[in-house]
């Protein structure tokens, strides 16, 4: 063999070594939020925009791409970013919640860093400071299947985003004040489908349009303060596809009860009449229902959308019912090569039950919520990096709430809440809510198997009403009043991670809490080391920077 040609083979080897040890790809973005002149019913107000967009734009990423977002702060307020639903593995560094990172300071930037790791769905991205959700800041977040990975249904058309939520037309510096003062934010004024409302007298541009006899994927996703609502479309059905990561057993459903922070993907045929017809959202549990409208077109539409919208159902335990409708669908594959059947959670023993109930409470002429006793207040130093520089004790005390709610709920101790969790451990979590009003909660960085809500008080009997087969892996998971739900999971995801109610006001006074997961090796095979962009502040902002984790 000549020597031109053995050259020519090593760079070749060469060059696949390189292809082969390269990284996954990147996806760059660089936001500029600022303030802006919005009105989404109708009167104008101020807004929350990332490079002038409300919503925010989209991040359309695949699963295991890295995601680098530089963040510039344009308000006159701290701000931060989270990424809901997104596990970042190994990362709770980037969750941008207030208890693993600093603020973003007027006038600066940071930049984000994350992959979406062995994941699907549909997600969204919004403001974890002060009120600023209410006044945008949100957009969507999509994460694709890998093309090595089939997905159970044929490619849409196209794919559109239905970003609902219930809104205010009073400014987040103001909801704020009533909240630091012990008041309600008070009832919604409105609901809106991507921003805005349809009027509903002919003047209204399509949201969307389809091709006739063509199927489309609509992402919706419910970005809203207060209100569980209910999503149709005048005339179609909606397959339900996927919710939060999971390909779902595909029913077909008129409408869907989408809970806060709760997404779902749906697949929709135009296999109607060719005309314009209204997505409809409308709030469910609630004596006044507010309604939001979109219209979507047929390319050939004829006439305009009926003024006969459908109805939403009614009651709670329509809603029950529907959740005990989703299932796994076990014969797909996720973004993992494996068949999501392959993992029998049900098998798993438990090593331990916590029970967390929400309450709330008058104190000193001010309303706080709280979870088994203790309402949630975030440290100036966030109890992340108090825990990673060694300062924890002089910030937070771990475990302040036990495993089980204390007899008196009325008692309520105002501190950070943060409780520890052994490292890989398969835990049971039950919620439940003894208050007349429906609940929501979020757990950051992890996936949990959805295996019950039920009505009434929970004891361990009830485990004979968990599904132990095919539960949905998801991130969030809605309580209904006077009930209670039950999720498990593995803490196998090391970090600092934020549990919370969804419901905003609830959640700014205090029904939240941490979850710290330890990795006892402090190795890089588990977590990350401390960013060298991160922000500091509080107490260690001028501390000697611990030694990092070795591999």
């Amino acid at each position: 063999m000549g020597h031109g040609v053995t050259m020519f083979i090593m760079m070749l080897l060469g060059l696949m070594a390189v292809a082969v040890q390269g990284e996954d790809p990147y996806l760059y973005f660089t936001w500029n939020v600022t303030y802006g002149t919005i009105s989404p019913l109708g009167i104008s107000q101020q807004g929350i925009l990332i490079n002038g967009q409300f919503p925010g734009p989209e991040i359309n990423s695949t699963s295991n791409n890295n995601v680098v977002v530089n963040v510039f702060n344009n308000l006159d307020e701290p701000f931060l970013l989270t990424w809901s639903g997104v596990q970042q593995r190994k990362n709770s560094w980037q969750d941008g919640s207030l208890g693993t990172g600093c603020p973003i300071a007027p006038g600066t930037n940071y930049t984000y860093k994350f992959q979406v790791k062995d994941q699907i769905g549909s997600y969204f991205y919004y403001p974890s400071t002060r009120m600023h959700r209410s006044a945008g800041g949100f957009g969507g977040l999509r994460i694709n299947s890998r093309l090595l990975i089939p997905v159970p249904y044929a490619d849409p058309e196209d794919e559109y985003w239905v970003i609902i939520g219930d809104w205010y037309t009073k400014s987040h510096t103001t909801l704020k004040k009533l909240l630091d003062n012990g008041r309600s934010i008070g009832r919604p004024d409105g609901v809106l489908i991507n921003g805005k409302t349809a009027k509903g007298d002919g003047s209204d541009e399509p949201q969307y349009t389809m091709k006739p006899g063509k199927t489309y994927k609509y992402r919706i996703c419910n970005v809203g303060q207060k209100n569980t609502l209910n999503f149709r479309i005048q005339g179609h059905s909606l397959k339900l596809v996927e919710s939060e990561g999971s390909h779902t057993v595909q029913n077909v459903y008129d409408s869907l009860d989408v809970h806060l922070g709760q997404c779902f993907s749906v697949l929709v045929t135009a296999d109607k009449e060719p005309n314009d017809y209204y997505m409809v959202a409308s709030t469910r549990f609630t004596k006044t229902i507010l309604t939001g409208k979109g219209i979507i077109r047929y390319t050939n539409g004829k006439g305009p959308a009926s003024l006969n919208l459908p109805e939403a159902p009614v009651g709670w335990a329509w809603s029950l019912n529907q959740f005990r409708s989703f299932r796994w669908n076990l014969t797909a594959s996720a973004a993992r090569p494996n068949p999501q059947g392959s993992y029998h959670y049900g098998q798993i023993n438990i090593t331990r039950t916590i029970k967390l109930v929400n309450s709330v409470s008058n104190i000193q002429g001010k309303f706080r919520y709280a979870i088994n006793g203790v309402s949630h207040v975030d440290p100036e130093t966030p109890l992340k990096l108090a825990e990673y520089y060694g300062v924890a004790d002089k910030v937070f005390k771990y475990n302040i709430i036990s495993d089980a709610p204390p007899a008196n709920l009325n008692m309520i101790t105002v501190e950070p809440n943060v409780i520890n969790a052994t490292f890989r451990t398969f835990i049971e979590i039950i919620f439940e809510n003894p208050t007349k009003t429906l609940q929501s909660y979020n757990l950051g960085g992890y996936s949990f198997f959805a295996v019950a809500v039920e009505p009434g008080t929970w004891s361990p009997e009830k485990r004979k009403n968990y599904n132990l087969l095919d539960a949905i892996s998801r991130h969030t998971i809605q309580v209904f009043p006077k009930s209670w739900a039950a999720i498990m999971l593995t803490f196998d995801n090391a970090g600092m991670w934020n549990l919370r109610s969804e419901n905003a006001e609830n959640r700014y006074l205090g029904q939240q809490l941490y979850i710290s997961v330890l990795s006892p090796e402090h190795s890089l095979r588990d977590e990350y080391n401390l960013p060298e962009t991160q922000l500091l502040c509080g107490i260690v902002k001028d501390l000697p920077k611990p030694p990092p984790y070795s591999t």
